[in-house]
């Protein structure tokens, strides 16, 4: 018999922890800083509300009418050898290359937690905290040994199950960081760089958006909402027949937004306030929340505390993803669950090497120079820029055009209070959702010019 979420709670904590952990609080702050705040947010809120709610709300309904994994979902609702099946492995690869590299970041969250035990600021220049990322990042040794650490971590909680492991676990972990965010928000409000940070984060700026921005908008938007990933439609297959998945959808993404800004709204006042550069990349949460932490009494405690919550929420993330490729293998080949955690794991461990070792480049030394950046890099970019957008596109024409509309309407409806909304939805999920995506991939092969259409200028 399948597992269900013993309540709506549960399924919305793990839902929004797969989020926070492997969206907003690692990967929005960078990549919002690299595209120049501004207009990259409001394109980023645009993309959310009109195509990563209404998608977050179609794969729900997926996944609970079919009562099976990613793959499982595709073949359940139109037959076991249609083609559709692809969108489901789309998800399942999307899920473990996320894995395989995201494992290294909460990586560098277990270094970080050690480091904070070992008082790692005492003594040290804000310009020498900062720099500590630079070494780790370079150190392959280390970041693969603490990737290994984290898999394991997140092997065990995955062995116990739904509700044992996804479900109480996200329960205490997502609740607890949210409590710290807002806590350390709060006092990003009391720096000499929140003005600035708030301008930056919120003002259009015109010559700081291009179009791979708007790109990089649209695959953020899929990310943090942990969309064409298959999470959601396995997590959806976990849920009950009453359940209120349009009200459901509104919570999380409204969450995911609300996480979002908080999150931003802590690092960037830190990044003014000590003059560091905007554009950290991958590694701006480690050099800039360190010098908050310095600024404040008990940074000890504090730096602990909040980085023993970061791996433990990216574990509500990776916990994610790995069950996406277990469930796929439970119900595919009725693979025992301790099997399909063992081999998930160990698989996503060999493929996250070279991504562990990306910093270092004692692997693929001649990747840099041929592809322009690291392998770390190379494979956020193809999940973030085209797997991603192309799993919500194909699921947007899956729900909007394969599947019977009587049938997608009887599973919107049943049981929620928000059925007026059903013509609105399948509207964005039929058009705008499937030609917002045609849009991107147009710019992106140089067939129409984004900055022209929307009349953009940039440097």
């Amino acid at each position: 018999m399948r597992e269900h979420w013993t309540s709506r709670l549960g399924f919305i904590l793990a839902a929004l922890g797969s989020a926070i952990g492997l969206g907003t609080l690692w990967k929005f702050p960078y990549v919002t800083g690299d595209n120049g705040g501004g207009l990259f947010v409001v394109f980023y809120l645009f993309f959310t509300l009109f195509l990563g709610i209404p998608l977050f709300i179609g794969e729900l309904i997926l996944g609970r009418r079919a009562q099976r994994g990613a793959v499982g979902v595709f073949a359940s609702l139109s037959g076991e050898s249609s083609p559709w099946r692809t969108v489901g492995w789309f998800a399942v690869a999307s899920s473990f290359l996320i894995l395989s590299y995201y494992c290294v970041v909460a990586g560098w969250g277990l270094n970080y937690l050690m480091l904070s035990l070992n008082q790692m600021y005492e003594l040290q220049t804000p310009l020498q905290i900062s720099g500590i990322f630079k070494t780790l990042s370079h150190s392959g040794d280390i970041s693969l040994f603490w990737s290994a650490i984290f898999l394991l971590m997140t092997m065990g909680v995955i062995y116990q199950g739904v509700r044992k492991g996804i479900e109480l676990w996200s329960r205490i972990l997502t609740i607890s960081l949210l409590v710290l965010l807002v806590g350390l928000c709060a006092y990003s409000v009391t720096l000499e760089g929140f003005g600035a940070a708030v301008s930056f984060l919120f003002q259009p700026h015109l010559q700081t958006i291009k179009p791979s921005g708007i790109i990089e908008a649209l695959g953020l938007s899929f990310f943090t909402l942990s969309l064409a990933q298959g999470i959601i439609l396995t997590y959806g297959s976990y849920l009950k027949s009453s359940e209120d998945l349009p009200k459901t959808a509104l919570i999380i993404g409204g969450m995911v937004v609300l996480v979002s800004m908080l999150t931003v709204l802590t690092i960037f006042p830190v990044i003014f306030t000590f003059n560091l550069p905007l554009e950290g990349g991958a590694g701006l949460i480690f050099e800039t929340l360190p010098l908050l932490f310095k600024s404040l009494p008990g940074s000890m405690v504090l730096s602990t505390i909040f980085f023993t919550l970061f791996v433990f929420t990216a574990l509500t993330s990776s916990m994610a993803l790995l069950e996406v490729v277990v469930a796929n293998l439970i119900d595919l080949h009725q693979w025992s669950r301790r099997k399909a955690v063992l081999y998930s794991t160990l698989a996503a461990f060999i493929v996250g090497i070279p991504s562990a070792l990306a910093g270092s480049q004692d692997l693929f030394k001649d990747w840099l120079p041929m592809y322009g950046t690291n392998f770390f890099n190379t494979i956020d970019n193809l999940v973030s820029i085209w797997l991603l957008p192309l799993g919500g596109f194909f699921t947007a024409l899956y729900i909007g055009w394969r599947l019977k509309k009587g049938l997608v309407k009887e599973e919107f409806l049943q049981g929620t209070t928000l059925g007026y909304l059903f013509t609105v939805w399948f509207f964005l999920i039929r058009w705008v959702a499937p030609f917002a995506v045609v849009l991107i991939f147009l710019q992106k092969g140089g067939f129409i010019n984004l900055d022209k259409l929307i009349s953009l200028k940039y440097t």
